[in-house]
């Protein structure tokens, strides 16, 4: 039995990902997005017959975009209804594998994996260095490992940290509601939050001005599908960690990660490590 999930938020990310199944999200949108995550990721060293898994794949959007630069993609989700939305996204791509699996129970052997990428997902489990040390465990040695955690705002200042503890109070409050009320609410802060925020970011950043430390300037350029999307992913959730630049990088090395790069764009923090070929005791 799987001890590193949380139920609550496996129901959460099955309905949420049946609602938002990205199916309107713009494909130009949609691949700049990719291309943020995957701007370390080093596609040209990945073997001829590359084989590696994409853990807590939710919607399969992300997973859309690399089959096509793979020999095999296992597809790692501990929600059915998620699986079954990715299952359908990914129905031309052949080169797709689907395991319906929590972090502590992947059914991949050990050392077996030429790449691997989690985007997203271990912040909200119970132990998230546990979690990536489950997941690179699968990888081979010298197998590039893509990670995306939610960060600690150490980059910004001390108002915007205020900012985002008042708007935690709020999410504490929504998660915990009945599904069809926490998906009103959401839409509500996306429509009447996001929306002019980004906007307002996106403005000012045509103008000229320094809007980097504005609130949402990341979704700046985001469709209003994501601006929903993203509410409720983040009002929704019960569950998150967060963590700084420093504390993922020494959870990356406690997980036999090694030559650790972080792209200093948003968005943060996101990260690639190299599986150690040293055998660890």
């Amino acid at each position: 039995m799987s001890k590193n999930i949380d139920n609550k938020v496996v129901t959460h990310f099955g309905l949420e990902w049946s609602h938002f199944d990205q199916s309107g999200v713009p494909s130009d949108e949609l691949r700049k997005t990719f291309q943020r995550y995957f701007a370390k990721f080093p596609w040209e060293s990945l073997p001829q017959n590359a084989k590696g898994f994409d853990l807590g794949c939710g919607s399969g959007r992300w997973a859309q975009l690399c089959a096509p630069r793979v020999a095999e993609l296992h597809c790692i989700d501990p929600s059915r209804e998620a699986l079954d939305v990715a299952k359908k996204k990914l129905s031309d791509h052949a080169n797709c594998r689907f395991h319906l699996a929590a972090v502590d129970a992947i059914p991949l052997p050990d050392g077996s994996m030429d790449f691997g990428y989690s985007l997203g997902v271990l912040h909200h489990i119970p132990d998230p260095g546990e979690g990536l040390r489950n997941c690179t465990s699968k990888l081979k040695a010298n197998a590039p490992f893509l990670l995306y955690l939610y960060y600690a705002f150490d980059n910004r200042p001390f108002w915007f940290k205020a900012v985002w503890r008042c708007s935690d109070i709020l999410r504490r409050a929504v998660s915990r509601l009945p599904h069809t009320s926490k998906l009103v609410i959401c839409n509500l802060i996306g429509f009447l939050v996001y929306l002019p925020l980004s906007r307002i970011a996106q403005i000012a950043g045509r103008l000229g001005v320094s809007a980097r430390n504005l609130p949402l300037w990341a979704y700046r350029d985001k469709s209003f599908y994501t601006l929903k999307t993203d509410a409720f992913d983040r009002f929704g959730t019960q569950l998150e960690h967060r963590f700084t630049k420093k504390q993922i990088e020494e959870m990356m090395i406690a997980a036999d990660l090694e030559r650790i790069e972080f792209n200093e764009e948003e968005p943060f923090w996101c990260a690639v490590g190299y599986k150690s070929p040293k055998e660890v005791s």
